[in-house]
C-alpha cells in the first residue's frame, strides 16, 4: 500500500495526550501486530509524515495505531483532531520486528511501544499462545487494555520511566523453546531493555527490536 487515502473508523482516548486511531483496512491489506505504517499529511504546504506501529491484534476490517500526541509537533495536532469519516494518506506496512505466531511472546515496551505490546499480546491469546509485558513509562497509557490482558492471564509489569527493568524482565522470561522477546521504544529505552534481557539471562541479539528514534 503506497500513499493510499484511508477512512478513519474510530478515534478513542487511551490516556493523557494519547489516542488509538482505527482505520478502515483496504482490500487485500495484510499486516501483523508489530509492523508499522506511515501517516502523511500536508502541513503549511509541506508534506509531513510519521511512522506508527500497528497496535491492533488483526487488520481484517480495521487496523489501529496508537499515537502519543505532541501538541507542538508538526503532525500531532492534526491527528488529535481526527474523527470518524476523516481520511489520512497512509503507506505500508513496514518492518520485520513483528509477531509470527510464536508460542510465547515477551514484549518490553517503552512509552508508545505499549501500543504494539497490547496488539501482540491480544493476538497471542487469540491464537492460544502466551504473552507477557514489561512496560516502562511515567504516564502509562492503554491502562484499560493492560487490565483486561492481566485478567486473561498475561503477566504485566508497569514501571516508572527511571526504574531498572532487570527484576521484571527476569520474572517474565522462561527461556523455553519458542519464546520470543520483542522490544519497542525509543533509543534510550532500547539500551535499558537489552541490558535487562542480558542481565536476566536472555539473548538480546535474538530479540525483535523496533527503534522509534
Amino acid at each position: 500500500m503506497e500513499d493510499e487515502p484511508l477512512s478513519v473508523a474510530a478515534v478513542s482516548s487511551v490516556g493523557q495526550n494519547a489516542v488509538a486511531i482505527a482505520f478502515e483496512s483496504p482490500p487485500d491489506f495484510s499486516a501483523r501486530p508489530g509492523q508499522f505504517v506511515k501517516l502523511v499529511a500536508e502541513v503549511d504546504g509541506e508534506r509531513e509524515s510519521r511512522f506508527y506501529t500497528i497496535s491492533s491484534s488483526d487488520v481484517d476490517d480495521t487496523f489501529e495505531v496508537t499515537v502519543e500526541i505532541d501538541p507542538d509537533g508538526a503532525l500531532g495536532p492534526i491527528l488529535a483532531e481526527l474523527e470518524a469519516g476523516d481520511t489520512m494518506t497512509i503507506s505500508g506496512p513496514y518492518g520485520n520486528a513483528y509477531y509470527e505466531d510464536e508460542p510465547r511472546a515477551v514484549i518490553l515496551a517503552g512509552g508508545p511501544g505499549v501500543g504494539p505490546a497490547v496488539g501482540i499480546a491480544r493476538r497471542a491469546l487469540a491464537d492460544g499462545n502466551e504473552a507477557a509485558i514489561v512496560y516502562r513509562d511515567d504516564d502509562p497509557i492503554h491502562e484499560d487494555a493492560l487490565d483486561e490482558l492481566a485478567a486473561e492471564g498475561v503477566t504485566i509489569h508497569v514501571l516508572d520511566a527511571d526504574d531498572d527493568m532487570t527484576e521484571a524482565t527476569t520474572d517474565v522470561l522462561t527461556h523455553d523453546e519458542g519464546e520470543q522477546v520483542f522490544v519497542y521504544g525509543f533509543a534510550d529505552f532500547l539500551d535499558a531493555a537489552t541490558t535487562a534481557i542480558d542481565a536476566a539471562g536472555g539473548d538480546p541479539d535474538g530479540a525483535k527490536v523496533e527503534n522509534f528514534g
